[in-house]
């Protein structure tokens, strides 16, 4: 059972600055790093209806893998020590593949 995982956000940066950048970079860096992710990807939102900006999305070959992502040094770092101080809304998405 593969679950793709998604997460929807703004950041607190301004768009198109260094710090936008940094962050993605970083985020793309650390998280594909880890063990078990798969197709990672970053996405620009370009519809008027979201004011959320961004999108990341991997994929698990099964729930022990997620749970692994989940509990990885370099997730929980992540979230720490970048998402929490940037992120300023999100909403998360975990789906099963059909």
């Amino acid at each position: 059972m593969t679950i793709q995982h998604t997460v929807v956000f703004r950041l607190s940066h301004a768009p198109g600055s260094p710090e936008e950048a940094g962050f993605l970079d970083a985020a793309r860096a650390t998280l594909t790093g880890i063990p078990g992710v798969m197709d990672f990807i970053v996405n620009r939102q370009v519809s008027a209806k979201s004011d959320l900006d961004w999108q990341f999305s991997m994929a698990f070959a099964d729930q022990a893998a997620y749970d692994r992502y989940n509990t990885h040094p370099d997730h929980v770092g992540f979230v720490a020590d970048r998402w929490v101080p940037e992120v300023v809304a999100f909403q998360e998405y975990d789906f099963t593949l059909r």
